[in-house]
């Protein structure tokens, strides 16, 4: 039964988030809270949401993900509003770098005078943002009763899936900073596995190819690509919530397939030992 889960979906007024929200609605969560920075594009979500007849309770609040403040803020008043659970979490909110990037045009170009600051807010959103997420997730999910979930045999105590991007797993020359930050959510995800493990919290990842949403600084960059259907991102997002992949799991979203990413082979024996030893010692 669903009807008692709360579901957390930041970035959720457009896009990837938006299209989770509407499957957490289907799905009957009792409670499904919808944060972004757009309050405009937030207040359509919730009126939309509303209107689908559904038995779920669904909220807006307003939350920039890259300030510690304001998703804390936003957690605590989902919390408290929620009767003290929170059962899923997507750590979704994410940015492009809004064009040309300043270190491919440096790269490229001639320019007179000093080099200029590029902005960190893609890494401040994307990466930042996630590990504010999956923390604050881990403090009001450690809070819960475990359960089993799904396929899994094993009780969890809730589930966090951080959208990631496929550009953070294959060169991405045209936005290195974006692809720095998708791949920094991957490694969070596979590095949170085995602490998380220890409290009964699960973690996943997303990595979609190109769908299409409002990430993108003009829609004419779709005219040119092989899209990826949003139901194909939903499919994934139920198999990780309602299988048997692990903890850990990076489902690629393509085309119409869900393809789970193992992580990569250690290189040798000695590497293998060397990590297993940060982690029995536990610090690095």
């Amino acid at each position: 039964m669903n009807s008692s889960r709360v579901a957390v979906v930041t970035g959720g007024a457009s896009g990837i988030g938006r299209a989770m929200a509407r499957y957490f609605v289907d799905q009957q969560y009792g409670h499904v809270a919808v944060l972004d920075v757009n309050k405009k594009s937030g207040q359509e979500v919730l009126d939309e949401l509303k209107v689908a007849g559904s038995s779920s309770n669904v909220s807006f609040l307003e939350c920039d993900v890259a300030s510690w403040a304001s998703q804390a803020a936003a957690f605590k008043q989902v919390y408290d509003a929620c009767g003290g659970r929170i059962d899923v979490v997507m750590a979704n909110a994410g940015i492009s770098e809004g064009g040309e990037s300043p270190l491919v045009a440096e790269a490229v170009k001639d320019e007179p005078g000093e080099p200029s600051e590029p902005s960190m807010r893609t890494l401040n959103v994307n990466l930042v943002g996630t590990i504010f997420t999956v923390k604050l997730a881990t403090h009001y999910m450690k809070k819960n009763t475990p359960a089993v979930y799904g396929a899994r045999s094993a009780p969890s105590r809730g589930r966090i899936i951080c959208t990631a991007s496929n550009a953070g797993l294959y060169p991405f020359p045209v936005a290195p900073v974006y692809a720095a930050s998708k791949n920094g959510v991957i490694g969070l995800v596979r590095a949170m596995a085995l602490p998380l493990e220890r409290a009964a919290i699960e973690i996943f990842g997303l990595a979609p190819a190109v769908l299409e949403t409002n990430i993108a600084p003009s829609k004419d960059l779709f005219s040119a690509m092989v899209m990826t259907p949003m139901s194909t991102l939903t499919k994934g997002v139920d198999e990780i919530l309602t299988g048997s992949e692990p903890s850990g799991g990076l489902a690629e979203i393509h085309g119409s397939s869900v393809t789970f990413r193992p992580a990569h082979p250690y290189v040798d024996a000695d590497s293998e030992k060397n990590l297993n030893n940060f982690w029995n010692l536990g610090y690095a």
